[in-house]
């Protein structure tokens, strides 16, 4: 494990903060998100105290840490060293309750934003207007709207155009929080562009109108094709996953509960009544790519299938490229620790 000061940790490993005032809702969208916790079961969720720090290891691709930070806790307190938490971190993520007074949370999320563009520039910035579910869609608008005209006229003021903030409408009790993570997550993707041009020369070779490769722990999206995302395409996405997780789980395993549910024989076909067909096929033990085929090109399963072949040894050849720059890292991180001296000052001895 790399310690967080080593330069080496963040590529290996980047950090996501979810920040933002008590109660907005930070908790609720981890538990949501990557604890598979029902959104009604938040509710009864006790109020953050202290900084909690989690790995998401789910797959080669969704591998960061997420640290939430309690709403109460001034971490611009000299008690505290906000530079090397900024330092290492990928993305921060601001968490706005839409149904509350946003008025103290903007004036946090400009002191935040600016602390930590100071501290580490390449910082993304992503904005949560959260609880949107309780709002008409009118309101919705205004709101992100209001919210963001205010942030960024208050970074013009301090002059700091050149901060980029993006802004996203989220509630737990729809697919919306797992779309969002699904961006945020992208842009701390080095392979993104790798990935998407393979969709996009899957897809335009195979007849397909839109594919999507999942993390299918999460549900989080991690690449796309260049055709736009529509939201009902993704819930779709996220329901058949659910399904065939579900049905793997009831038929997948051994009678005396071993084995693994979700596998390289794992394959799904739904067909909808609008003369769509959803194709869900493994990648790795942990990625699926799900596609939106019309029934008459499905009628080319074969072809679909043979490309498939082709995109799923590219996607291995990229994640072997990246598992040999980890152990790169990791092994000049080690052998730069051990010429380190002791604290007697004697040379360290390889082990």
């Amino acid at each position: 494990v790399l310690d967080f000061n080593d330069p080496f940790s963040t590529e290996v490993k980047p950090r996501i903060l979810l920040m933002g005032l008590r109660r907005s809702g930070k908790s609720s969208i981890q538990k949501v998100v990557f604890h598979k916790m029902s959104p009604n079961e938040t509710l009864f969720l006790e109020s953050t105290n202290k900084i909690c720090r989690e790995d998401v290891s789910n797959s080669s691709f969704v591998n960061f840490q997420i640290w939430d930070f309690p709403g109460q806790i001034d971490f611009f307190d000299p008690t505290f060293d906000y530079e090397m938490i900024f330092r290492g971190t990928g993305a921060l993520i601001f968490v706005i309750d839409s149904q509350d007074d946003y008025m103290e949370a903007l004036a946090r999320l400009h002191l935040t934003v600016t602390r930590a563009y100071k501290v580490n520039p390449d910082i993304n910035f992503e904005i949560f207007i959260h609880k949107v579910d309780g709002l008409s869609d009118d309101h919705k608008i205004e709101t992100q709207r209001d919210i963001h005209q205010r942030a960024n006229d208050d970074l013009a003021d301090a002059g700091l155009e050149k901060i980029h903030l993006s802004f996203y409408l989220t509630s737990i009790y729809d697919h919306s929080i797992f779309e969002a993570f699904s961006k945020v997550v992208q842009k701390l993707i080095p392979q993104l562009p790798t990935l998407e041009n393979l969709l996009n020369i899957f897809i335009s070779n195979s007849g397909i109108e839109k594919a999507f490769l999942f993390d299918v722990v999460s549900k989080i999206y991690i690449a796309t094709d260049s055709t736009p995302v529509d939201m009902q395409t993704y819930e779709l996405c996220c329901d058949m996953i659910d399904v065939v997780i579900d049905i793997s789980c009831i038929y997948g395993l051994k009678d005396d509960g071993t084995g693994t549910p979700y596998d390289k024989e794992s394959m799904a076909i739904i067909k909808l009544n609008n003369t769509t067909v959803l194709y869900l096929k493994e990648v790795t033990k942990f990625l699926a790519l799900v596609c939106f085929v019309r029934e008459e090109s499905f009628e080319r399963k074969g072809l679909i299938d043979y490309n498939f072949h082709c995109f799923r040894k590219a996607i291995q050849e990229v994640f072997e490229v990246r598992m040999k720059v980890v152990r790169s890292r990791k092994h000049q991180s080690h052998m730069r620790n051990n010429k380190r001296p002791t604290p007697n000052g004697t040379p360290r001895l390889p082990l």
